[in-house]
């Protein structure tokens, strides 16, 4: 069976900006890929392509194993960035007319269903302009998801929620690919892409710059991470030899590392210098990797 995706030297451009720029990528069925990147890196227009929104410029693009373009399928649904849905309509019914749009008839019992798992069940037959923003976006999250599509694509789809709503919508995609459905997502969380994600793709300024597993990616830097807790409010980090970058959250701190730095070196120091409740050498973070590639200083850096 082919994959999902074939996305083969893709570019597309507007006007004299290239969007993508020889854009090769896999995504085989039955995964959960993440697209990452910054704002404006190519994301949204790569899965507009995908979407037959779009056609590329050059290269060939296959979804499902077909290539003919057209502004819609009904094995495919997608979840846009930008929200919408019609206001004035009452909840199960709006679910119920984007089911029909992707010709599923009779489907009362599974929106019933849905609508119960997302905590929305004592609100099938309000207006949707009376519901709050997380319950919207499990609303249109639900009229993504009715027609059971064999790809489904969510743009941002964590944007808005509340820690409790984002564990449910999680479950449900975990759910959606355990039952066979191709699920890509783009986010700007990079803790969800670790832990959700069976591949991890990221384009910047047009270009794929990485795709792989979290373990592949991460191997590609090494063990150039110390993540380090020291007593006292503003522990003095500053001034190791061969830590090339600190970024501190408060109570922890992560430094970068040069190559063949000496750890047990910099553990004496920081021993010096206060008492260390926590020194763990590591792999770098999927978001330090994604600052690294992203930050100007970066861009003629290599790992």
């Amino acid at each position: 069976m082919s994959d999902a995706i074939e996305i083969n030297n893709v570019t597309k451009s507007f006007g004299n900006f290239v969007a993508v720029n020889d854009l090769s990528l896999r995504v085989p069925r039955n995964t959960i890929y993440g697209f990452i990147g910054p704002n404006g890196s190519g994301k949204t227009t790569t899965l507009r392509m995908i979407m037959r929104i779009y056609a590329p410029d050059s290269g060939h693009l296959k979804v499902l194993g077909e290539e003919i373009f057209q502004a819609y399928s009904d094995k495919i649904s997608y979840l846009p960035e930008e929200r919408g849905l019609y206001k004035n309509m009452k909840v199960k019914e709006l679910i119920r007319f984007f089911a029909r749009l992707k010709n599923v008839r009779n489907c009362d019992a599974d929106i019933e269903s849905w609508l119960d798992r997302m905590g929305l069940l004592d609100w099938q037959n309000k207006r949707v302009d009376t519901l709050s923003k997380g319950m919207s976006q499990k609303v249109q999250f639900i009229s993504a998801v009715i027609a059971k599509p064999e790809l489904l694509i969510l743009d941002e789809p964590f944007s808005g929620l509340d820690p409790t709503n984002r564990t449910v919508m999680q479950d449900a995609i975990l759910s959606l690919r355990k039952a066979g459905t191709t699920v890509i997502f783009s986010t700007h969380d990079m803790s969800v892409a670790e832990k959700m994600c069976d591949f991890i793709f990221m384009i910047h300024k047009g270009r794929k710059v990485l795709d792989g597993t979290l373990q592949q990616i991460q191997d590609t830097y090494g063990l150039d991470t110390l993540k380090v807790q020291l007593e006292g409010e503003s522990p003095n980090l500053y001034g190791l030899s061969g830590v090339e970058k600190i970024t501190d959250f408060g109570n922890a701190q992560e430094l970068r590392l040069a190559r063949n730095t000496d750890t047990q070196a910099i553990l004496g120091e920081l021993m010096r210098r206060g008492r260390v409740r926590h020194f763990e050498i590591t792999k770098p973070s999927l978001q330090d990797i994604f600052v690294r590639i992203a930050t100007p200083e970066s861009e003629n850096a290599s790992p």
